[in-house]
């Protein structure tokens, strides 16, 4: 199996909500941070949540008092007059997958040392 199947194959079978593969361009991966800044660079940590209906349950069951929503507007520069209910669950939303995903943080980094200490092993076997 190549490097980049073992990548492709070790991705696709990741815990999260993110269609990892369909962010990264395997082929330029050598760690967590790539994986990362590539799923950043194509929005695939970035979600809306649509509805007034939605966004109000979602930030109901989330985030009651509006702080942590808020905060992460502020964060990013939004004027008061811009929020609503849609912006602010999204952004939280969007939060909790990036936590969620940076939970992955070591598997996806050992899995990478595994690849490549295997490539280092399979050259020197070629140089012997």
């Amino acid at each position: 199996m190549t490097r980049t199947e073992k990548i492709e194959a070790f991705l696709s079978e990741l815990k999260t909500e993110i269609d990892v593969l369909s962010m990264v361009d395997v082929d330029n991966i050598e760690s967590y941070d790539d994986v990362c800044y590539q799923i950043q660079e194509n929005g695939g940590f970035d979600e809306e949540i649509i509805y007034y209906a939605n966004a109000i349950e979602y930030l109901a069951k989330n985030d009651p008092s509006l702080q942590e929503s808020c905060s992460l507007a502020a964060e990013m520069g939004f004027a008061t007059e811009n929020l609503n209910s849609e912006l602010l669950a999204s952004l939280l939303y969007s939060q909790e997958i990036r936590n969620e995903f940076e939970e992955l943080r070591d598997e996806i980094e050992d899995f990478l040392s595994e690849v490549e200490d295997d490539e280092e092993e399979e050259e020197e076997e070629d140089d012997e």
